[in-house]
């Protein structure tokens, strides 16, 4: 079994619902609290032993590479100025030479077709799969327990919540079978059913880790929903071939690719903050009419 050494970011996308705020910046780079959307996400991925970092980019997304690349000249100032305690966070989120690598998708045809645009760079290997759109907060990092899962079942995983049973029609949705020791075996997916057809009420979240071998798949995919090559539809695929395993998430998620979604993480994370917590406390109830 070969361990998951890399992670694929798909961060091609133009975040058109948060315009004009992502006229000129990317979504990705939009903050929580005091750190770039991406930057939760690579976290994640680093905690869970990731070693190298790979970005599906397109037009525009410049920000996102300076942003994880050393600047000599705010290190030197930083310095000067005795600000150390900001310089040594910076670096600490800083990858090493070579951990990093940025493709283009060139065309937005769907995150199936983000994913094969990696394939040069992922090789023969296993890999992660994050969507930046979806960050997390928990005691355990999402990806670290799945990653022991993997290491403890191969095949493939993906990380699941429960929804309320009304709303299956809104997510990719999960059969229930065999239980291990984080979660479950995988008997089927389904995107978006009806409540009355949805075999479980488990959403895939934005985890993932997959085989290399659904790179072949993507390769010849049709376009599926939205005219777009749809990851689901390759794994699917894949799964006639292989064995998907769930790995039940514990913890909150939260989707920064919609504004509502956004603003939610901005005060949990927050609210999370000792520096911060009281004046927030403060302003809430007062914006409440509860002061």
């Amino acid at each position: 079994m070969k361990r998951i050494r890399k992670a694929v970011f798909p961060v091609a996308g133009l975040g058109t619902r948060f315009l004009p705020a992502t006229k000129a910046i990317p979504k990705e780079m939009l903050t929580v609290v005091d750190r770039p959307v991406i930057q939760y996400v690579v976290e994640e991925a680093r905690e869970a032993g990731i070693e190298h970092f790979i970005f599906v980019t397109g037009r525009n997304k410049t920000a996102l590479e300076d942003h994880f690349d050393v600047q000599v000249e705010l290190y030197e100032t930083l310095l000067r100025r005795g600000k150390t305690d900001v310089l040594e966070r910076l670096k600490a989120m800083q990858p090493q030479p070579g951990e990093t690598s940025y493709t283009r998708q060139q065309e937005p045809l769907g995150l199936g077709h983000a994913v094969w645009c990696a394939r040069e760079l992922v090789g023969g290997e296993p890999f992660a799969l994050l969507l930046p759109d979806m960050i997390m907060q928990s005691e355990k990092g999402c990806l670290k327990q799945m990653v022991a899962l993997y290491e403890e079942t191969g095949g493939n995983v993906l990380a699941v919540e429960e929804c309320d049973p009304s709303e299956t029609h809104k997510y990719g949705i999960v059969g229930r079978g065999k239980a291990t020791h984080t979660g479950f075996e995988i008997t089927a997916m389904v995107e978006k059913p009806k409540p009355e057809d949805a075999p479980s009420n488990f959403f895939i979240n934005g985890r993932y880790i997959l085989q290399p071998e659904i790179f072949s798949i993507l390769e010849n995919q049709e376009t599926g929903a939205g005219g777009e090559i749809q990851i689901t539809d390759a794994m699917l695929r894949l799964h006639a071939k292989q064995p998907f395993y769930a790995y039940i998430y514990e913890g909150l998620t939260f989707d920064c690719g919609s504004p509502e979604g956004f603003v939610e993480a901005n005060l949990a994370f927050a609210l999370k903050r000792e520096d911060m917590r009281p004046r927030l406390r403060r302003l809430m109830k007062e914006t409440l009419g509860e002061g």
